[in-house]
């Protein structure tokens, strides 16, 4: 129902258009107008499509709720006397049947026989809110058809009418970006505050020991948590630091190849094989960190240990044999991989938007090519390719399935990438998966994580504006 009722309100604004613009052009023959008849049917159309979509988004939201009323309003005295969870159930079973569905088998007698009954009533109910809302919303159209046809003269500013309808509807969609980033913030820095009325945020942001428990007894072992982050914050740089290692180099020069030296054919050919990593899911790469890479680096670091085993530098020699699949060489090699793109794709366009004359200028100095991308063209594109790097670290902080997946969930406080670590992402998610209790410190920690993550990256995001603006250069 919902989208024949959206199918009519379109064909009732096409309509309005089409027939506001015919009016005005009768209407106003030989006569002249503030606007042109289109603007006038850009009118009539408005007035049309925005009160019915307005009924309709609030026969949406309200049908649900209104209609739960009205179904609790008729039930029977026996099935009113269950209990909640059962007559949610009885409920749900009866509007299954409503549509066709087959009834569970788990009603004994008189519910049994009342349940086709009031499977038939919610069916009236539902059918009853549908048609009212399609008439309301039929009926807001032709009120609102009537009232803008009856504004087509020649006095009427239809056009600065229509613009102030446009005005309104890019500043809504405006304040809901920021209205949604202002819910954000209030909502964690809310469950922030509450945690750290448990947790000391000196000790959250200080603290060397990362074990979010909660005491089901008061005799229980390990019942105290540690809620020191350090642990999870080292292990997010330095999972970054090695993606950023391996991206930003490759991700450059492919950049700096593909806008500079590859011909026509091998830049049509290589851009799109190269963009193709960006649509890969994150879960594919993890697992081919999971299955591919992390074996294989194990099986190069334990063959190198054996090796080094019984000579002067057997104890690297048996810390390497013992090397496993997760580590953090493992998430970050592959996370570099998943952001070449982001980095490649943005540095070549950048590095395509420098001015060919700076280019010949150069050329015309007698610069080789070589010089020419060093001394010219890195520093013009300076900005953007920091903007390009930014992004790719942004992308690398929120990353969650390939770390998940490839560096495991411990979190230990060690620089050594070949070790296991976790990040604070992946402590987010594992702390809000299941039913959890949102009163204790273990599920209010995922919130102090999510507020601290944020100030940092909004922070970096600062600085690296800053340092931008500072060696920003412009060019004619």
């Amino acid at each position: 129902m919902i989208w024949i009722s959206l199918l009519v309100v379109i064909a009732l604004g096409a309509a309005a258009f089409l027939g506001g613009r015919v009016v005005a052009r009768r209407r106003f023959a030989g006569v002249r107008s503030h606007s042109r008849p289109g603007q006038f049917g850009a009118y009539a159309l408005i007035w049309v499509a925005v009160p019915a979509l307005a009924v309709l988004i609030l026969g949406g939201v309200f049908a649900a709720p209104l209609e739960r009323q009205l179904t609790a309003a008729g039930t029977p005295a026996n099935v009113a006397a269950l209990e909640p969870f059962r007559r949610e159930a009885f409920f749900a079973d009866a509007h299954r049947l409503g549509r066709g569905e087959p009834a569970l088998q788990i009603w004994e007698q008189p519910l049994a026989e009342q349940l086709p009954v009031e499977a038939r009533r919610m069916v009236r109910v539902e059918r009853t809110l549908q048609w009212g809302g399609a008439a309301a919303a039929l009926l807001a159209a032709v009120m609102g058809g009537l009232f803008a046809f009856s504004q087509i003269r020649p006095n009427v500013r239809a056009r600065n009418r229509v613009e102030g309808w446009v005005w309104g509807a890019l500043f809504i969609c405006s304040a809901v970006a920021v209205l949604t980033t202002v819910g954000i913030i209030a909502s964690l820095a809310f469950d922030a505050f509450r945690f750290f009325q448990h947790v000391p945020p000196i000790d959250f942001l200080f603290g060397t020991q990362w074990s979010p428990q909660i005491a089901i007894r008061a005799d229980q072992v390990g019942s105290s948590g540690a809620f020191g982050a350090v642990p999870l914050f080292v292990g997010t740089l330095l999972i970054m630091a090695i993606a950023m290692f391996v991206a930003g180099p490759i991700g450059l020069l492919s950049a700096i190849y593909l806008s500079e030296y590859a011909g026509r054919t091998a830049r049509a050919v290589i851009k799109p094989v190269l963009e193709i990593l960006a649509g890969v899911p994150t879960v594919v790469y993890g697992f081919f960190a999971a299955l591919t890479v992390g074996p294989a680096l194990r099986v190069f670091f334990n063959e190198i240990g054996l090796f080094l085993i019984g000579g002067p530098l057997d104890g690297l020699g048996q810390y390497l044999a013992l090397v496993q699949n997760q580590m953090a060489l493992t998430a970050g090699a592959v996370m570099g991989i998943m952001l070449i793109p982001f980095v490649s794709s943005l540095s070549d366009d950048i590095l395509n938007a420098v001015p060919q004359s700076l280019r010949d200028g150069s050329f015309a100095m007698g610069a080789t090519k070589s010089e020419t991308v060093k001394r010219v063209l890195l520093p013009a594109a300076l900005p953007g390719i920091a903007g390009a790097l930014l992004l790719a670290v942004s992308r690398a902080i929120g990353e969650t399935m390939i770390v998940t997946m490839a560096a495991g969930l411990a979190a230990n406080l060690t620089f050594n990438p070949l070790d296991t670590v976790t990040t604070v992402t992946v402590q987010i998610v594992t702390l809000l998966t299941g039913d959890q209790e949102f009163n204790s410190a273990k599920t209010l920690s995922a919130f102090g994580l999510g507020l601290t993550l944020f100030l940092v990256t909004l922070m970096l995001n600062v600085i690296a504006h800053r340092i931008v603006q500072t060696y920003r250069e412009q060019y004619d």
